[in-house]
């Protein structure tokens, strides 16, 4: 039987999470965690929905999946409510360990589109606080972390978003996000761009559909190809299948990303890296 339990991080509607937990026997201790990012473009009119599917199916295939629901472009996030809510959605889990028998020590994320584009954002946090922002801005600077992701699985996910404007995707789906192009707003890219937190110390794992007509393969191929020198190389990942059957739970590049989730939670506990000022 799975378990469902909805959870604030802050006062805004949308400001929470729901945590699905697998059914398992007493004594099996405790559990690594999923953390579901959905997409849409950073746009309100997409929600958490989007991933509940996926919460449920790693809960019934034995992994804890926390949900997270975040403010979008048109209803509170965008520039920088979007990215204060994925840090403290993510630091609930802080909270919620001792309750539900969590093992922060391993928890990765699943982001799809726009979502896997903010979990790989989030694995780079520590990289944060160094960027000179300009002073109406310093304000989004990342706080310290309570819980720090061991790994992402990115599905087509938007990882240059400097590129992703060039090509004006959805629309400037990122120029609407940030509040404009990269020349009138700079600091903001390098902000949110996880090509500017590259190297990373956490393995990431970027799956693109081969038939993606929403997302280019080009942004997770120019991530993976800027990050190759890094300590823990990002690895590309195609599987078969267009932009949304990486959210279908019985796709075969949905299967293929929930395996990479699992192989993540199976590795050793990291060794937690320097903090950068």
């Amino acid at each position: 039987m799975i378990e469902r339990h909805r959870y604030s991080y802050g006062p805004d509607p949308s400001q929470w999470g729901e945590l699905f937990l697998p059914a398992r026997r007493a004594g099996t201790g405790s559990l690594g965690v999923a953390v579901v990012i959905h997409g849409g473009y950073w746009r309100a009119k997409y929600g958490a929905e989007l991933g509940e599917p996926l919460a449920l199916d790693l809960a019934e295939h034995g992994v804890a999946a926390w949900n997270l629901e975040y403010r979008r472009a048109g209803n509170g996030g965008g520039w920088h409510g979007t990215f204060q809510d994925i840090l403290a959605g993510i630091d609930k889990l802080d909270e919620l360990a001792g309750p539900h028998s969590l093992d922060l020590g391993k928890v990765v994320a699943l982001g799809h589109s726009a979502g896997g584009h903010l979990a790989v954002w989030a694995a780079g946090r520590d990289r944060l606080g160094s960027l000179d922002l300009p002073e109406e801005d310093r304000e989004v600077r990342a706080h310290h972390a309570r819980v720090r992701l061991a790994g992402v699985v990115s599905q087509s996910g938007v990882l240059d978003l400097a590129g992703a404007e060039r090509l004006r995707l959805s629309d400037r789906a990122v120029a609407n996000l940030l509040g404009g192009p990269p020349s009138d707003i700079p600091g903001r890219y390098r902000y949110a761009d996880p090509m500017a937190a590259l190297p990373l110390d956490v393995p990431v794992f970027a799956v693109h559909a081969e038939d993606d007509d929403d997302v280019p393969p080009v942004m997770s191929a120019a991530y993976v190809d800027a990050g190759l020198s890094g300590p823990v190389p990002p690895q590309l990942v195609t599987v078969p299948g267009d932009h949304f059957a990486l959210i279908d739970p019985g796709a075969e590049a949905y299967i293929r990303c929930r395996e990479l989730v699992a192989e993540l939670l199976r590795r050793p506990r990291p060794a937690p890296g320097p903090s950068i000022p």
